[in-house]
């Protein structure tokens, strides 16, 4: 009986010891960077460059893994219901928190099944102009728009992406009329916004740089509070409608069943990745500035951002169900 007793209370230490164990010893093999899109974007390029430098934090590979679909969908709900051990983790954009608005249900949670790691990059978006409009600033398109009700079109990568809530939140401070003619990805829409078949749009700084720097596209402003760096003599929005902004943030989410451990350690690899001197050279050149969160903070800032963009989305109405 006595020996039954020990063997008990050894197997016992031994199971509460267990996940103790094996937070402190990770990452003990390659994480999984779950990329939610096609390559080719804003994603793919902080993905790979943040990779490479938490890798070396962490001492172990961090594994870009592709699980494009369904606007982000599909890598989230993978990372939410992968194993709650830190080794599968998802880059994700605004969607994450306007697919819950957009859709009428989704396979996952965002605020019981995942959990911000850090929010680690923002950026703004940039409206910009078809050439043929012959217009240069943005009172002059507000002006344009007040007296063609009707006559503006504007593009978008897609129903609910963020340049087409960008632009519905744009529309609702403006009081102006346009019609949205989404595309399936930035750059189709970008061929037609350049031939004048539409007139306008917003889009990732990213995309847009090297058709602004051709003339082939004419930027107005930019979307964040404060002017890019990249365009310092181009004005925000929000210097003409107040109470403007559109930030095109990225975050890194996993399992929200993580252990503490866990968590911290990833949070602490991500922030210290973030101030890497040639990770931040290689995002200012596309106007991207690291950030890094605590969990706390990227708790808060997610469900401000869930909230800001469900008004938007309820108020004009849009759903892909």
């Amino acid at each position: 009986m006595i020996r039954v007793r020990i063997l008990s209370l050894v197997a016992l230490a031994f199971a509460l010891g267990a996940p103790r164990a094996a937070a402190e010893n990770f990452p003990s093999r390659p994480i999984h960077l779950i990329l939610p899109y096609a390559p080719g974007g804003i994603i793919e390029f902080v993905g790979r460059t943040l990779s490479q430098k938490l890798g070396e934090v962490l001492h172990e590979p961090v594994v870009v893994e592709d699980r494009a679909g369904a606007g982000g969908i599909v890598g989230v709900n993978y990372t939410a219901h992968a194993a709650p051990d830190g080794y599968t983790i998802v880059l994700v954009d605004p969607a994450i928190v306007t697919n819950p608005s957009l859709h009428k249900s989704l396979p996952y949670d965002i605020f019981k099944d995942l959990v911000p790691i850090s929010i680690v990059a923002t950026a703004p978006e940039v409206l910009v102009v078809a050439p043929q409009l012959g217009i240069k600033t943005q009172a002059a398109l507000v002006a344009y728009g007040k007296a063609n009700p009707g006559k503006l079109n504007y593009a978008s990568a897609g129903v609910g992406s963020t340049p087409h809530l960008a632009a519905e939140l744009w529309k609702s401070l403006t009081g102006i009329e346009a019609t949205h003619v989404p595309y399936g990805g930035i750059g189709p829409a970008f061929i037609d916004l350049m031939s004048g078949k539409v007139q306008m749009s917003f889009s990732s700084l990213a995309a847009a740089m090297p058709f602004i720097a051709k003339g082939s596209l004419v930027a107005l402003a930019t979307t964040g509070l404060k002017r890019s760096p990249l365009y310092p003599d181009l004005p925000t929005v929000s210097e003409l409608l107040p109470g403007y902004e559109v930030d095109l943030w990225l975050g890194v989410y996993g399992s929200a069943r993580m252990s503490p451990g866990v968590l911290a350690t990833l949070n602490g690899g991500i922030n210290t990745a973030l101030q890497d001197t040639e990770l931040k050279a290689a995002f200012a050149k596309f106007g991207i500035a690291p950030r890094g969160t605590s969990v706390q903070e990227g708790i808060a800032f997610t469900k401000a951002e869930y909230e800001k963009w469900r008004k938007v989305i309820l108020g004009a109405h849009i759903t892909l169900d």
